[in-house]
């Protein structure tokens, strides 16, 4: 399955979108790598395993299951979520990509893939995961307004980004 869509950040014609800056968002996408929990609301704990200043490897807990993934970022730019195939779990990666095609313009292209297949019998799940996944990406940039709103992008995260 592969589905992607954008989520506009800020836009000089809409009023009604608070003001967020770019680097507020790339720290926001960031530490939503970094604290997961604070984005996810079913997720037990988020351990990080290895840290380097482009990549994390984490350790994810929902209840009894345990995913690994590693986490990419790519300058300041992109964040792309890597979770290998492990155990009943098929491959799949998720990318967030800030795109700025003007000025004052801002918007985050969400972008998912795995090995479902987009026809038969298991098709009717996928619309429900595009459904649950817009409704995450909507939730996730509502978190990073409002901690941005508290102040709390105004120091760099751990990366240092």
């Amino acid at each position: 399955m592969k589905f992607e869509h954008l989520i506009e950040i800020t836009s000089p014609n809409n009023p009604m979108i608070a003001p967020l800056s770019r680097i507020q968002l790339w720290r926001g996408l960031v530490l939503r790598a970094e604290a997961t929990t604070l984005f996810v609301p079913h997720l037990d704990s988020c351990d990080i395993l290895e840290r380097s200043s482009e990549t994390l490897s984490r350790s994810l807990r929902y209840g009894d299951l345990v995913i690994l993934d590693r986490v990419l970022f790519i300058g300041q730019h992109q964040v792309c979520y890597q979770v290998p195939a492990q155990g009943e779990i098929s491959a799949s990666t998720l990318t967030m990509t800030i795109e700025e095609p003007h000025d004052d313009y801002l918007f985050v292209r969400f972008a998912y893939e795995d090995e479902s297949p987009d026809t038969g019998p298991d098709a009717v799940y996928n619309d429900y995961r595009r459904s649950a996944y817009r409704e995450s990406d909507i939730d996730t940039v509502r978190t990073i307004r409002q901690l941005a709103a508290e102040g709390r992008f105004d120091a760099p995260t751990a990366l240092g980004h």
